[in-house]
Formats: C-alpha cells, structure tokens, sequence
C-alpha cells in the first residue's frame, strides 16, 4: 500500500482526487498550503505529501494554534542557552528539526503577525537565526501549512501578511469534508476498527446494515477525527456486541445537534470500569449523582489481581474531554474551564489522543 493510500481511506471521487493531487505535489519542494475544515485530515494529507516525496529529514508538525505567542519564536528557531530566563541549554528549533525534511504549520492562521515577517524572511533565503543568536544556519526545508481559516479575509484584516500569502500559496490543495465524500464512510469505519482493536480484536463491535447506513446519513461537522471518535465511543459502549442503526442515532452521533448526555457518559465509564472487576455496591441512583472516587477502589486487590491503570485513566480522560468539546461545540477555551486545565494543556491532550 502506497503512503498515499495508507494516510488517504476511500475510493470516493473528491478522495481520489485529493490522491492524484498529493501525487502531484509531492515531487516538487514547493510550498503548500492545506485548506480544509476542521477535522478533516489536514496533517495526514501533509505526512501523505512528505512520505511520498521522498525527502530524507523528519516531518515536523508544529500547531500554532496551540503556542503560546510569546514563546512560539523559539519553539520554531530554537535558542541558544541564556537567551532568555529558563534557558538553560541550547536547544535547536523545529525548522532545525526538519532539516532535509518537511515542516508542517498547522493553523497557519494563528501564527503572530511579527512572526510571519521572520517566516516570509526564511522562505525567500532558508537561513534561520535562533533566539539569542545572530549565527546564520543554512537549512533545506520544504514548508507546508494547514488552515481551516479563509486567509484572504485574515489579510484584509490585516492578521495575516499578504506577501507571505503569497509567497506560501504555491500550490493549494483542499481537503472536502466527509459530507461529500460519504460512500468512503464504511472503509473509515473498518479503518478505525482495524486500529482501535488492534491489541484486543474480542472487543471490536459489529455494524449492522442499519449502522451504517446511519453513519453515511450523518453530516459529520467534525469529519474524519470525528467518525474516529465515535468507533472509540462504540468500543466503550457496545464492546463485542452488534451495533444498530438505532444505536448509532441514540448514544453515537451527535442529533439535531444534541450530544450524548452527561448521564450516558457516565454510564459508559461505570461500564468500564465493570469491565476490570466488581466494584464496591453502588445503587444507580448514586452513580447517576456522582462518579467513582478514589476511595472506591480502595480494597481493589482484594477481588482482583491487576489492572491496566494507564489504559483506564486514558480513556477516561478521553471521554470527558469528549464530552467537555461536544458541550461546548468544540471552543476549547470554554472547554477548559469545564475540565479546569489550561487551554493549551488541553490542545496538546486532544492532539495526543488525536481527538
């Protein structure tokens, strides 16, 4: 299987064109910018390109959505030691990073407009400087950037540069979003399956007809990291059983724009926890109220002679971040508050799981 084939799941038109246009991009050095909607399978369109072109260096994915502005600077050039308070070694950036490689910027958009000069300024020269350091480094790089965003609006309202619009806009490719490409929802859902149950295939759900037929009437406005989501959630609530139409409509997907309630994510994390032994007595009514606490598992071992910890605490984590983006239509910011973290530690968190 070809790394195009591999990144890009689906027959359907629109996914096939999306492959003969990587094909395309991916034997020139040129610049490429990713426009698509969230979700949609930007960075793996990205690593598709990189992959197939052969380049000998790292892919380097950096979101700058998720960097604090102040501290972005060196994060992409690196700095050397004292540079600033906490520097303490020298540390290359990650254009270094991807030396003979790619460099891929997700969220484009966000990047701080005194930033984009020193980007634009790389791109016409290929030499960085890092942060505390007037040495000029002579790199090979290919750049390719991502954006859910309209940038020709960014630039007319002066957020992002023009120049380097058009220095970046070499060769654009667009993602479609799954609603156009629905006959590729059956191949996405045995996809995820293949690598969700990878360790413990027993555990992998069956989709009736029904099912999907269900999942390829669905909109899906957070695309394929969504349908990705919900075969997660079917693992959690119908672990080797068969899975109908009426199951994906009721605890799923998303309808008319409800999500699952707070009492079935609950119900779904008691069921995982069910699954690694008996639990002290608990009537529905408290579960309901209230979630496990430590406490509860206090005399663990007495009935039981292990347990997956890392395993369990992820999915866990998984699930109420889950439900804290669907309860707040995917803002982050408010999100966070729910789940009191810091909107940047729930970026990198969402980024780990792939969520």
């Amino acid at each position: 299987m070809s790394a195009i084939d591999s990144k890009i799941i689906g027959q359907s038109k629109p996914a096939v064109e999306l492959k003969k246009m990587i094909g395309l991009v991916s034997s020139s050095n040129s610049p490429v910018i990713i426009n698509g909607p969230t979700g949609s399978g930007k960075e793996l369109v990205a690593e598709a390109i990189h992959e197939e072109s052969r380049r000998k260096g790292n892919f380097v994915a950096l979101n700058c959505a998720a960097i604090p502005s102040e501290l972005m600077e060196a994060e992409i050039f690196g700095f050397e030691k004292g540079a600033f308070t906490g520097a303490l070694k020298t540390t290359i950036g990650k254009f270094e990073q991807a030396d003979r490689g790619t460099l891929f910027l997700d969220e484009i958009g966000d990047m701080p407009f005194g930033l984009q000069t020193k980007l634009l300024r790389v791109l016409e020269n290929s030499m960085i400087s890092r942060v505390g350091s007037n040495k000029e480094i002579k790199l090979d790089v290919r750049i390719i950037c991502a954006t859910h965003k309209n940038l020709n609006e960014l630039v007319e309202t002066n957020v992002f540069r023009e120049d380097l619009l058009f220095r970046l806009n070499v060769f654009p490719v667009s993602v479609p979003s799954l609603k156009n490409r629905s006959s590729d929802i059956p191949d996405l859902v045995q996809h995820f399956l293949n690598i969700k149950t990878r360790a413990d295939k027993s555990k992998r759900p069956h989709f009736q007809d029904t099912a999907i037929e269900a999942l390829k009437s669905y909109e899906w406005p957070g695309n394929i990291r969504e349908v990705r989501n919900v075969i997660e959630r079917s693992l959690i609530f119908f672990p080797s059983q068969s899975v109908s139409g009426e199951d994906v409509s009721q605890y799923l997907i998303s309808v008319n724009n409800s999500v699952i309630t707070r009492s079935e994510e609950q119900q779904a994390i008691w069921s995982e926890f069910d699954e690694l032994g008996d639990l002290p007595t608990t009537s529905e009514d408290e579960k309901a109220k209230s979630l496990p606490t430590p406490q509860d598992f206090t005399n663990w071992f007495e009935t039981n002679n292990s347990v997956d910890l890392r395993s369990l605490l992820r999915d866990i984590e998984i699930v109420f971040i889950e439900s804290a983006l669907n309860r707040n239509n995917g803002n982050t910011s408010e999100a966070a508050k729910d789940l009191k973290l810091l909107r940047t530690t729930l970026i990198e968190k969402v980024k780990k799981y792939g969520l």
